[in-house]
């Protein structure tokens, strides 16, 4: 779980020019669509501060996590999510702009929520609190990676449409080039921990993950939202950033144990997410744009 080129460099490269292509397929009017849609963005945040920690709060206690385990799984849930789960919505077709607008209201607020939630859990599993200082840097990392390459792709759709249209073919494949090499990348790293702990927390990570994916998705349908915005909701909560909650483990609280359910939950959730990816795709291919 050490940092390496793969983490450092060629990912967030990667991610950068994947977020510059969804940018090609967005414009001012999706955004202002969000907007007229405020009861979307409401929601997500609601299941992501609400929600998302109880149900972590559950599994950690059915499961009989050990402390420390339990502790990285509420780490998890406090943590927003990230370029990864706006790829998976571009591949799902989902409302891209709500998730791109998810990801930044989101890491905003998690820069509340993350140090309260991880100083509750503290107290509540291991009996003493530690303050945690609010992840700015990371935070000012991920939104940097997703809103500039994003702004430059509006505007090279505003001044190239034809360009534009011509790479969304293109970026969809490079976008799922991505994911396969992660997937790769993410098994040959995380093996050793994912065979070490896989009894101990897996079946708890995987759980949440569906978990997550399963309110994201249901609860805006429930609530009457269209199709498109209940897949960008359920990418945007079920796909956490790992990468930040595996960073305050190891570099906040100095616990390498701490940052197992965000490593094995990292791994799992490329092979949920895609899946669910897939049956999405098929059923809102058809699906009306809202006006």
């Amino acid at each position: 779980m050490q940092a390496t080129l793969l983490t450092d460099l060629l990912l967030p490269l990667a991610l950068g020019a994947i977020m510059l292509g969804l940018g090609l397929g967005l414009t001012p009017g999706d955004f202002r669509r969000v907007a007229r849609y405020p009861r979307a963005v409401l929601i997500g945040l609601l299941l992501q501060t609400a929600v998302l920690p109880w149900a972590a709060l559950g599994l950690a206690l059915a499961f009989r996590l050990p402390p420390e385990l339990a502790v990285g799984l509420m780490l998890l849930a406090a943590s927003p999510g990230g370029a990864t789960a706006n790829i998976y919505s571009h591949l799902a077709r989902g409302d891209v702009a709500l998730n791109i607008t998810l990801t930044a209201v989101n890491s905003l607020l998690c820069l509340v929520t993350l140090p309260l939630i991880l100083d509750l859990s503290l107290r509540f599993f291991l009996g003493e609190g530690q303050y945690v200082p609010p992840p700015v840097r990371k935070i000012v990392e991920v939104a940097t990676l997703i809103l500039l390459p994003v702004a430059i792709g509006m505007a090279v759709r505003a001044l190239a449409p034809g360009f534009a249209a011509r790479m969304e073919k293109p970026i969809r494949l490079l976008s799922v080039l991505v994911l396969v090499l992660l997937i790769g990348g993410a098994v040959a790293q995380e093996w050793p921990v994912l065979v070490r702990y896989a009894g101990a927390v897996g079946a708890a990570c995987l759980l949440f993950n569906l978990v997550s994916l399963g309110a994201g998705y249901a609860a805006p349908l429930a609530l009457r939202l269209p199709r498109r915005q209940a897949v960008a909701i359920a990418m945007e909560i079920g796909i956490h950033n790992g990468t930040l909650a595996i960073f305050i483990a190891l570099n906040v609280l100095g616990n390498p144990t701490m940052s197992v359910p965000a490593a094995i939950y990292s791994l799992l959730m490329f092979f949920t997410a895609a899946a669910f990816a897939y049956t999405a795709s098929r059923r809102t291919e058809t699906a009306p744009m809202p006006t």
